[in-house]
C-alpha cells in the first residue's frame, strides 16, 4: 500500500541552471545534491514537507533518463510512491507489474520500477529508506 509521495523527479538538462530556478520558485536553498554513477544521473533535492523534488540531469546517453528527456524534452519524469515493503508489494501485484529488479537509488532509497506498460505509461516506482 502507498503511504504517500516519497519523491517527485523532474529532468532538466543544466542543474547548474535549473537550481537557483527552483530555489528562487521554492524559497528553500537545495538540500542535498548526488551523483548516483549507476542511473547516469546528478541530482540536486529540496525537501518539501516529507517529500522530496528531484531535478535529475542525465550524465550519459545510454540510461532512461537521458532517453526520455531526448524524447520528451524537460519536465516531469516519475512519481515514486513510499511503501512500507517492496517485497510485500511485490508480491502483492505480481512481477509482471515490475521493470527489473529492485535497484539502490541516492543515498539510501531502495526503489522498485513498475511497468509502464501497466501504468498507461506513467513513470511511477516504489520506495522505501533504510
Amino acid at each position: 500500500m502507498a503511504n504517500a509521495i516519497h519523491h517527485i523527479n523532474f529532468l532538466v538538462r543544466d542543474l547548474s541552471q535549473a537550481i537557483p530556478v527552483w530555489e528562487r520558485i521554492l524559497d528553500q536553498p537545495v538540500a542535498a545534491r548526488e551523483e548516483l554513477e549507476s542511473r547516469g544521473i546528478i541530482s540536486a533535492r529540496f525537501n518539501l514537507g516529507g517529500t522530496w523534488l528531484v531535478l535529475v540531469q542525465p550524465t550519459r546517453a545510454d540510461t532512461v533518463p537521458a532517453r526520455h528527456l531526448e524524447q520528451h524534452g524537460e519536465g516531469f519524469f516519475l512519481l515514486s510512491l513510499e511503501v512500507d515493503s517492496l517485497d510485500a508489494e511485490a508480491d502483492r501485484l505480481g512481477q509482471d507489474w515490475l521493470s527489473g529488479p529492485a535497484r539502490q537509488g541516492i543515498e539510501n532509497w531502495h526503489i522498485q520500477d513498475l511497468d509502464v506498460g501497466r501504468t498507461f505509461g506513467a513513470q511511477i516506482q516504489f520506495a522505501i529508506e533504510g
